[in-house]
């Protein structure tokens, strides 16, 4: 999503944010089955929900280094391609409660960040990309929650 020029780029990931947790309303239907895409990404909605935090965190730490003159860490996340063992648990209530809490406060983060350095936006940060682009890269986060998609009670796993 590109954001114009005056339009605090960081509200795209906080619309983002908001969406991922439409789809992950829907994740309390999750049957225990993995999900399969691309034929070879093995998906489940906890490894979904923690790679939307994992990328909302790794990034905003990135941001808040570039701001500070500083070199960002390398990310030391684990990426889709690996599933760990805590992926297979249930995607519970509790879960979903957590999830609401913790995402749109991590975005929130980004716009009020964003708000402060409203004029470095668009600053060269070479090798790095800009504060804009980041912005356009988190606000994908929803791509791993359409990687788990929509679920109903009833469904049966799919590969899609």
């Amino acid at each position: 999503m590109h954001t114009s020029e005056n339009t605090n780029p960081a509200l795209a990931v906080a619309a983002a944010a908001e969406h991922c947790l439409e789809i992950a309303a829907t994740w309390l239907a999750w049957d225990g089955r993995p999900i399969v895409t691309d034929g070879e990404n093995v998906w489940t909605p906890a490894k979904a929900a923690r790679r939307i935090q994992d990328h909302l965190i790794d990034h905003l730490a990135e941001v808040e280094a570039l701001l500070a003159g500083d070199v960002p860490d390398p990310s030391p996340w684990q990426g889709r391609a690996v599933t760990l063992d805590s992926d297979w648990a249930r995607f519970t209530e509790s879960d979903l409660s957590e999830a609401r809490a913790r995402w749109p406060r991590l975005a929130r983060s980004y716009v009020n960040r964003y708000a402060t350095a409203s004029g470095e936006w668009d600053v060269p940060r070479t090798p790095n990309w800009t504060l804009r682009e980041i912005a356009e890269h988190v606000s994908e986060i929803t791509w791993y929650a359409e990687q788990v998609g929509r679920l109903r009670f009833g469904d049966s796993a799919e590969i899609r």
